[in-house]
């Protein structure tokens, strides 16, 4: 059975690993990425200096050395081939391209240039090549990280590196002198609800404290409770209750006098991005908690406060992307789905954030792509899936359309030239981030 994976992140190889694991059916996998490079948020999602994170590629290239795996990068449903042309060479299609875009904050002033998604900080500092020629000024002395996730915890930590704790990661040249140069005095992370209900995890919460060149301030009446979120501290005894243990801590000490200061605020809106040309400030609106329908909820005060900013990142979610002649709900940003199989579209699953949203860790998808393939598998052996009927080939589609496509050797490729650049320099790699130089060292072949 041949089967297109679309999507190279971790929900992707992990749902190739479990096809080519079959043995009835036998199975064959062409995994699609829209970019020259697999690997999807482990290459450019995870924070530079979390390598311990990546490592987890290590295991994605097991699966790509597996008999019946075969990648084809700048590849992208929609553009370079449609859904049905997939369905023409394909017996099965899985979808996991992930939430590839960021829910917006919907208050005045959220495009004034000096504002931006956290999605795409990210993407500047790790590499990305649709990103390097975004411009972040980062000569002011205050930004303001809207958000209580990792992602955010993530902006506001690579914001304050130091030189020397930036210098061994694989963050892009341009970004590291960027953040070594920058004005920035404060960091200022806004929590829309209470320290409970804080989306970050311990691990990324304690690095905040062990930061060379920032101190960490969290006003201890923000750690204050109200008897729903005391009653939910006890409940969620490993999270919330490390967290909280972690926040206490921070109130408790006395600054240092690091260069730099990362502010933790809690039941704090942004109400509205102030400016004329440009973010100059941020008016900030003090919240409370309420209990409605069992769930706790931020209601406004009333009481508002503005604080002066040259920056702001929005890191309040991701949400998926609809893809031409998929099936989409508009309301979740997922693709409709029952354990995998799409709603609506024959020989079609899906897995990953697309399928269930944007939640969990890398782990969490290993298990998500394991359901759906145990679907397809199953309903492959109730012969419930017509198998395509076409002798045409992915290579042979994309040779008569001129594409420039990298397969796994130019991929391998390209991570050998970034290593070779990285090693003189004690770093792990230096990315290629230009199109163009990714798909010319993506088109030479390994010797081996």
């Amino acid at each position: 059975m041949r089967v297109a994976v679309v999507g190279s992140g971790p929900a992707g190889f992990y749902a190739a690993d479990a096809l080519l694991k079959s043995d009835d059916p036998r199975v064959e996998v062409d995994l699609l990425d829209r970019l020259p490079t697999p690997w999807g948020l482990v290459r450019l999602g995870v924070a530079p200096d979390h390598e311990n994170i990546k490592a987890v590629s290590r295991a994605f290239e097991k699966t790509a050395a597996r008999p019946g795996f075969r990648f084809f990068g700048n590849v992208e449903v929609g553009t370079t081939v449609s859904h049905e042309d997939l369905l023409e060479v394909y017996d099965v299609v899985v979808y996991t391209v992930g939430a590839q875009t960021d829910r917006r904050l919907g208050i005045p002033g959220e495009d004034l240039p000096g504002s931006w998604a956290a999605t795409e900080f990210v993407a500047w500092y790790n590499g990305h090549p649709d990103f390097q020629d975004l411009e972040f000024d980062l000569g002011h002395e205050r930004v303001v990280v809207v958000g209580n996730g990792n992602v955010a915890i993530d902006c506001a930590r690579m914001l304050a590196l130091t030189e020397e704790e930036l210098r061994p990661t694989d963050t892009t040249p341009e970004a590291t002198d960027a953040i070594n140069e920058a004005g920035v005095c404060e960091i200022l992370m806004l929590g829309r609800r209470g320290p409970v209900q804080a989306a970050f995890t311990p691990p990324e919460l304690k690095e905040l404290g062990e930061l060379a060149g920032a101190d960490v301030i969290v006003d201890p009446r923000d750690l204050e409770l109200d008897p729903a979120s005391a009653r939910a501290l006890e409940e969620d005894r490993e999270r919330a209750r490390r967290n909280f243990e972690l926040l206490e801590e921070f109130a408790g000490r006395a600054l240092e006098g690091k260069p730099r200061r990362i502010v933790l605020r809690f039941l704090a809106s942004p109400l509205a991005i102030l400016g004329t040309d440009r973010v100059e400030a941020v008016e900030i609106g003090r919240n409370e908690l309420v209990e409605e329908d069992g769930r706790l909820v931020a209601r406004p005060t009333g009481e508002t406060e503005i604080v002066p900013a040259g920056l702001v990142l929005r890191s309040v979610g991701y949400k998926g992307v609809a893809l031409p002649g998929v099936p989409f709900d508009e309301r979740s940003c997922t693709i409709p789905n029952d354990h995998g199989r799409v709603e609506g579209a024959a020989r079609t699953y899906v897995a990953g954030w697309i399928k269930r949203g944007p939640s969990g860790v890398i782990g969490t998808n290993k298990k998500d792509a394991t359901e759906t393939v145990e679907a397809l598998l199953e309903d492959a052996r109730a012969g419930r899936l017509a198998r395509a009927d076409s002798t045409q080939s992915l290579e042979r589609l994309l040779d008569e359309r001129g594409v420039n496509y990298v397969e796994h050797e130019g991929w391998q490729a390209i991570d050998a030239a970034e290593r070779g650049a990285g090693e003189p320099l004690g770093r792990p790699r230096v990315k290629l981030t230009a199109w163009e130089r990714l798909l010319e060292t993506g088109q030479r072949k390994i010797t081996r």
